[in-house]
């Protein structure tokens, strides 16, 4: 595993990226992967899918993350979906994006302007509202209430992240998590539907997740039409749980089976982002 920098440009901050090279020469236009990391999350969440996978693998660190620069203060999800986009177009030839939770929330926003050949959300955050997660975390952990209220990060405990919260390794991970945007918590609530092309997608649902319930993963689902896998045994950041290979294994039989080419809804006519983004600024900000 290497860390390399993806340099900044006017206006916008140098990112962290990982990458794990292929086990062996890949064919010519075989795709990369690319993952996109959740919440409070950076590029080391995906460290044993990538070093499991085999492929030409990168992890990007969205700004205010890991070792990137920016800050998360003011960060917009217009502002991470940039990331995904200028993460993608440096990579050469066609790439596979994969998201968790929030991060495939951006994956699908990203998706069209990133060229990406095909789609990997897991324990997907919705193309719609998520009502139901916001409603998961201040039932679970009610404690939140006053600070999501408030305009502030909220932090998320183990016991609502992982299946085995006291297990010695995801224990560790819950350390390393930073205070994310509260503005991007807010769009959770009020973000419109992006419109995707038609590409092959899977969808992976946790059996234990206590944040996105599967009947939010089954929507995202149906909304593309993708294939749904749902995880035994372990909870909403499957890949840091004991079991965290079993996602995995979905993954990798998905893309050596080539992913299949699928059609599905786009959602309503695209808006004007930077207007819209602009509006959600002001509500919220």
């Amino acid at each position: 595993m290497r860390a390399t920098t993806l340099p900044g440009l006017t206006g916008e901050p140098a990112l962290e990226m990982l990458h794990a090279a292929p086990l062996r020469p890949a064919a010519p236009g075989t795709p990369q992967l690319l993952f996109v990391h959740g919440l409070g999350y950076a590029a080391w969440v995906w460290e044993d899918w990538m070093a499991a996978a085999g492929h030409d693998s990168w992890a990007v660190s969205l700004r205010g993350h890991g070792g990137s620069g920016g800050t998360t203060a003011r960060s917009a999800l217009s502002d991470y979906e940039a990331d995904v986009v200028r993460a993608a177009r440096s990579l050469p030839g066609p790439v596979v994006l994969i998201g968790h939770s929030m991060g495939a929330l951006v994956v699908q926003r990203a998706a069209a302007a990133a060229n990406a050949a095909a789609m990997i959300l897991v324990a997907p955050l919705p193309p719609r509202p998520a009502v139901h997660t916001i409603l998961a975390v201040l039932r679970r952990q009610p404690w939140e209430v006053p600070r999501y209220m408030a305009g502030r990060p909220l932090k998320l405990g183990p016991h609502i992240l992982y299946a085995y919260p006291d297990d010695p390794a995801t224990a560790e991970a819950s350390k390393r998590l930073t205070p994310d945007s509260p503005l991007v918590q807010y769009q959770f609530l009020f973000h419109r539907p992006t419109r995707v092309p038609p590409l092959p997608v899977l969808v992976l649902a946790a059996a234990k997740d206590r944040l996105v319930p599967l009947v939010s993963v089954r929507s995202t689902a149906r909304r593309y039409g993708a294939r749904l896998r749902k995880i035994a045994g372990v909870g909403h950041t499957m890949m840091l749980d004991p079991e965290w290979s079993e996602g995995w294994k979905q993954i990798e039989s998905w893309l050596a089976d080539g992913p299949p080419t699928a059609a599905h809804p786009t959602g309503p006519p695209p808006t004007r982002r930077g207007r819209s983004d602009t509006k959600e600024k002001r509500n919220h900000g």
